[in-house]
């Protein structure tokens, strides 16, 4: 599994490429934006894992940069800014996902190979479409907003996950189990039932979008256009 990782940090980059090199990934990495882009290019890893506080151009500018040129390599982000709101601005960015400094080394092993598990394409399947429109709301799938009549949506980091999930497959049902990974992965001390927090809450900024999210027992949830 090919790796870039993005640290400027000099001692926490090594640290990095050696726990995550005996670990089995191929890791190359960069201390600065401009460089980030160009590996991130020129090298088509499997993950990136990329921090904001970053010189040459910080972290939200090297990943709004690198979706503008189609670049879909799953990103986690990777920093000290632990607040909700630049876990927002991260994931509207395009990240996947967002680990705050300090961090698990385990923990952060597990994330990285369930983005590259998620990200996966199954044989034979076609590209997805640059954008899913469903009612009044539209996916772009290399930016990773979600836009509610060309505004971007107020989402927490869950339910944009949560969103991004349910998104892949607009009207057929996801399982609970599926779901609970992709919004709290390598989450262990989180109890399964949170899934059903998050889709309470995003159930109600759905009102009036055209879309309804939908619990199916013993399925799962979908979404679906309202008529």
């Amino acid at each position: 599994m090919k790796l870039l990782v993005v640290e400027d940090d000099a001692a926490l980059q090594a640290t990095l490429v050696r726990t995550l090199a005996r670990r089995g990934f191929a890791v190359t990495a960069v201390g600065d934006g401009p460089a980030a882009l160009a590996r991130w290019a020129a090298g088509a890893p499997d993950a990136v894992v990329l921090d904001l506080t970053l010189p040459g151009l910080d972290g939200l500018q090297v990943l709004a940069q690198a979706r503008a040129q189609g670049l879909r390599t799953p990103v986690l982000i990777l920093t000290a800014r632990g607040t909700v709101g630049d876990r927002v601005l991260g994931l509207n960015a395009g990240a996947d996902d967002y680990l705050p400094k300090p961090f698990d080394l385990d923990e952060l092993e597990a994330r990285l190979r369930a983005l590259v598990r998620r990200s996966a394409p199954m044989p034979g399947a076609a590209p997805p479409p640059a954008a899913v429109q469903i009612g009044s709301l539209r996916h772009d799938r290399d930016g990773g907003a979600i836009y509610r009549d060309g505004v971007p949506m107020e989402l927490t980091p869950r339910e944009l996950a949560l969103m991004h999930a349910l998104l892949a497959r607009p009207g057929h049902a996801v399982a609970k189990e599926r779901l609970f990974e992709q919004v709290f992965p390598g989450e262990a001390e989180v109890r399964y039932e949170a899934i059903e927090v998050v889709a309470y809450r995003l159930r109600r900024k759905l009102a009036d979008t055209g879309v309804e999210l939908v619990t199916l027992r013993g399925l799962g949830y979908l979404l679906r256009a309202v008529s």
